[in-house]
């Protein structure tokens, strides 16, 4: 407690600062992942306070993220879209994803797996920034020019026929599984029919609507209907995002004290409001303290959450990466260094809260943690204050935020979209190595798995993107060290590769026995050239001794590679000598019986002074 308000007057600066410069990007977020801009709100006011309160990171700001939104953003369509376009329905199902997610990263940091979160491969992380970018980009291109696919009636017209034996369907079992309605003759169903003409027209321009508007997300749907929505370009929307792209980038030339993101929204709003334009506003944040969505809890079905498990794992490691990566930042900013495990259970904690509180979910934000800093933050009452100040903007001024153009937070996105792109991985494209051939041609494996995750990511799932990515990733490493492994444990005749202790080795000797030297471990990556060892045995060698002081590892598939081997040499009635086995590998060959069965205690040497004179007593 002592140390909270260690440095007050800093942190209050920091927190309010980083407070103002959220406020647009939590709308703005909000509005991108399908939820609206309150969504957006909650969750920057619920995730800054408790990741700030409960986290390993003093100086971080967390809320709302541009990759933590693009996820949330295929969740909330792909949960929408599951029930019939009903956000309503919709809502407990995805605010409990989110509430998953959350407990998952306090799991996390509670079983100490955040110093693990350094090990993913940077092709991956680089592939996936810059996809969030494209998406973020591409996806706010209709917004920019005004274009709603629900509202324009020729586009939404032609997905009536699809939907229209759907919705009547549905309206038929509806009113068969009525206890006052039995449809029993074709007068009783002409009679439904007639009565519910209405309300099935209704649902049928609905589910239309819903069916265009899906049909018009993401980042292919975007593309799709880009040359039509081009055609009815609302030049007012266009101009007022351009406007607000502008001032972004042109004030931060002026002075980088005040934060140009904020500036551009009053500036923008200022004019649309004062000059009563007709512009297309936000949608209606509600006033008031935020309520706890209970249907959480009242609805919750575990056969409706299990499809979603595996995303909210992804959500959840997302955003440890993400918190993580920022953490290191502030690090370096501060000569400080944060806790990694206690961090992920106070972005868990905060997510939580914030699920339950109907926000989407966020993580460490770098550009709000570096200027709550450079404000003059160094303890978690900065992250404290920042979440306050975002409360204190929706008690107050809620009313008037909901007379923001959406145009302007398009504007917005876009210039986050830009930003949060690996320029750096991009850039280093040409001068990385090319380390592998694919029909002949030398590439790069790792701008490969940054394509490859990048095209997935966009085009594709982002969730699956980044698993087939980290899998790609793993193969190829795998795949390099075993190479490397080999290179070095190459099958040589012994003149070739002598060992200073072996010049006791006379040449009589020489043509009856065989060395072999196993140089680092011996595993999957390596056994197929392993195997060659006893293709390279001359028939007259009597003895073979394998030399393992230099292997401190064996797994399950150099232990059989080895047993196949030893069976085939015993076979031929060769001698097989062991020299200085490690405890690792000898704690495998016994598990298997291949000590001492196929070769015997006698046979294991402790060094190879003891087996030369072994061999010159059984040689001679």
């Amino acid at each position: 407690m002592k140390n909270l308000f260690s440095n007050v007057r800093g942190d209050l600066f920091g927190g309010i600062t980083a407070g103002i410069v959220a406020l647009p990007l939590a709308l703005a977020f909000g509005v991108s992942s399908g939820l609206g801009p309150a969504a957006g709100l909650f969750g920057a006011i619920f995730i800054s306070f408790f990741a700030a309160l409960f986290g390993g990171t003093p100086t971080q700001i967390s809320g709302p993220t541009a990759p933590m939104t693009a996820v949330s953003m295929v969740v909330i369509a792909g949960i929408i879209a599951a029930n019939n376009g009903d956000v309503n329905k919709a809502l407990p199902i995805i605010l409990t994803v989110f509430l998953l997610s959350g407990l998952m990263q306090i799991g996390l940091g509670a079983a100490g797996l955040g110093k693990y979160i350094r090990y993913i491969p940077y092709p991956v992380v680089s592939g996936f920034m810059t996809a969030i970018g494209v998406i973020i980009l591409v996806t706010q291109i209709l917004p920019s020019i005004g274009y709603n696919a629900k509202e324009d009636a020729e586009f939404v017209k032609q997905f009536e026929s699809q939907v229209e034996e759907v919705v009547l369907n549905r309206y038929l079992k509806d009113t068969k599984n009525n206890k006052d309605t039995k449809i029993l003759t074709l007068e009783d169903f002409k009679n439904a029919v007639s009565e519910g003409e209405s309300i099935v027209m209704t649902d049928i321009v609905k589910e239309s609507k819903n069916l265009a508007s899906k049909e018009a997300s993401g980042v292919l749907g975007t593309l799709k209907v880009l040359p039509r929505a081009l055609k009815f370009i609302n030049w007012l929307e266009l101009i007022l995002a351009l406007g607000t792209i502008f001032i972004i980038y042109g004030f931060k030339r002026i002075t980088t004290a005040v934060p140009s993101t904020l500036v551009a929204l009053v500036v923008m709003t200022g004019i649309s409001v004062g000059f009563s334009l007709d512009y297309k506003p936000i949608e209606e944040i509600p006033t008031g303290f935020p309520i706890p969505n209970m249907e959480i809890f009242t609805q919750f079905s575990l056969s409706s959450l299990t499809p979603y498990i595996f995303t909210a794992l992804t959500l959840a490691l997302l955003g440890a990466i993400d918190s993580l990566l920022t953490s290191v930042v502030a690090d370096n900013m501060t000569k400080t260094k944060h806790k990694p495990n206690k961090e992920l259970v106070g972005q868990g904690i905060g997510n939580s809260i914030a699920a339950v509180f109907g926000g989407i979910p966020g993580a460490g934000a770098t550009i709000r943690t570096v200027v709550n800093i450079n404000s003059g933050g160094k303890t978690k009452l900065s992250g404290m204050i920042a979440g306050l100040m975002l409360l204190v903007i929706l008690l107050g001024l809620g009313p008037i935020a909901s007379r923001i153009p959406a145009a302007v937070l398009a504007g917005i996105l876009v210039t986050v979209g830009i930003g949060v792109m690996d320029y750096k991985g991009l850039k280093a494209i040409p001068n990385l190595p090319r380390d592998i051939k694919i029909a002949g041609i030398k590439l790069s494996s790792e701008v490969i798995i940054m394509i490859i995750v990048l095209l997935l990511s966009t085009f594709w799932n982002l969730v699956y993107a980044v698993g087939i990515g980290l899998v790609i990733a793993s193969l190829m490493f795998m795949k390099k060290i075993g190479d490397l492994t080999a290179q070095r444990s190459d099958v040589k005749p012994l003149a070739e590769e002598a060992w200073a202790d072996e010049v006791g080795l006379t040449k009589k000797l020489k043509e009856t026995v065989f060395v072999k030297h196993i140089k680092g471990p011996l595993f999957f990556g390596s056994t197929s050239d392993f195997q060659q060892l006893a293709k390279q045995i001359p028939k007259d060698a009597s003895s073979i001794v394998i030399r393992m002081d230099r292997m401190q590892y064996i797994d399950q598939s150099g232990l059989y590679a080895l047993e196949d081997i030893l069976v085939d040499l015993k076979k031929e009635e060769k001698n097989v000598l062991f020299v200085e086995l490690q405890a690792q590998p000898r704690y495998m060959l016994e598990r298997i019986d291949i000590v001492p069965t196929l070769i015997s205690e006698e046979s294991i040497f402790s060094d190879f002074t003891t087996c030369l004179h072994w061999l010159k007593e059984h040689n001679s």
